[in-house]
């Protein structure tokens, strides 16, 4: 059995190479096909993760194939798992994802939510027995392309201290929000409850490099840029005390609602060992009262924002790294690629 990305040692990290996002989804596709994925949740998967990587949340995209594919090894991912949604009242939905992987989970629910939101005004979405959901910033996006408000959250294996605290109770718990933009693209902003995700801090302990020295503390408490001190110790919130009240809000809509998995019972997304993470993800879905005036209102209120000298409106970075990478393609380091095509063609 071949050990995860974590666990190796990384090489040829600063060589890249550029590739298409037709070719890079048809590549990670062919990986998981290899290994005996279902064609649907092969490229369910694949899709979310080059999605991922255009908008350059890079510790979501290449960087987490190798370690996928160690679990649906190990079967720490059940890669063939039924995904089984029930209704929970009238606008409420629940999916189990089977212990699966969470992107054919969120495809259904997400479809099936944005229905019920579009017909009733709101819809309740949770999603059970999950597993690493990557950049949520893509699932808020597919429901605010239906012309509905999106609010997700996530809850991930503990790496975050309640504040004041050393032992680890929160994951990182991103947030992600998105509102329709009408003829424009949609307003999206995505962001992690610990001060950067801990994909990056991951990604730079693959790639060799050193980690800035307000993301995380050793597990002695100490701040530290050495990424394998981090990823053993424990990563900082955005906005101290209030971060944790914000991750504790998150573990209560995504895990206790749910009835998925705490942080603290949830194995980690990066090997293959242990059992199934068992997460959870939780969305709401919005209709607007009146379609028309909330575009007009949306709009004037981001140009609002973008006429003040020096103000950056949140997802524009996203927004404009998404159109290079449609029309340039991405940058993506080969030792990732070298070992994708390893699994997907053999050796090349």
């Amino acid at each position: 059995m071949v050990a995860s990305a974590a666990t190796r040692k990384p090489k040829f990290m600063t060589a890249i190479e550029r590739i298409s996002l037709s070719k890079a989804t048809e590549m990670i596709e062919a990986a998981f096909l290899a290994e005996a994925v279902p064609e649907t949740v092969a490229r369910s998967v694949a899709t979310a993760l080059v999605g991922a990587e255009a908008e350059g949340q890079v510790g979501h995209g290449f960087s987490r194939v190798e370690d996928y594919i160690a679990q649906v090894r190990s079967g720490k991912i059940r890669s063939d798992a039924l995904v089984v949604t029930k209704k929970s009242g009238t606008t409420s939905l629940l999916t189990d994802a089977g212990n699966g992987f969470a992107y054919p989970a969120l495809d259904e629910a997400i479809a099936k939510g944005a229905d019920l939101a579009m017909r009733h005004g709101s819809a309740m979405i949770g999603i059970t027995r999950s597993h690493h959901c990557g950049a949520l910033s893509v699932q808020v996006e597919k429901l605010a392309r239906r012309g509905l408000c999106a609010l997700m959250v996530a809850n991930a294996p503990a790496a975050m201290a309640p504040w004041g605290g050393k032992d680890p109770v929160f994951g990182t718990n991103p947030i992600a929000f998105a509102a329709p933009g009408g003829d424009n693209d949609p307003l999206v902003i995505d962001l992690s409850l610990s001060r950067v995700a801990r994909g990056k801090v991951m990604n730079a302990y693959k790639a060799g490099q050193p980690i800035q020295e307000n993301w995380a503390l050793d597990c002695d408490g100490i701040p530290t840029t050495n990424a394998k001190a981090a990823l053993e110790g424990t990563m900082l919130p955005i906005g101290e005390a209030k971060g944790t009240a914000l991750a504790l809000m998150v573990e209560i809509l995504a895990a206790i609602m749910t009835g998925a998995a705490r942080s603290t019972e949830a194995s980690s997304f990066f090997t293959g060992e242990g059992p199934p993470p068992g997460v959870g993800q939780f969305l709401i879905a919005l209709r607007p009262f009146e379609t028309a005036a909330f575009q007009a209102r949306l709009l004037e209120l981001l140009d609002q924002i973008e006429a003040i000298d020096g103000a950056r409106l949140p997802g524009k970075r996203r927004a404009a790294a998404i159109r290079s990478a449609q029309e340039n393609g991405i940058d993506v380091p080969l030792r990732y690629l070298e070992a994708i095509r390893e699994i997907a063609y053999g050796k090349v």
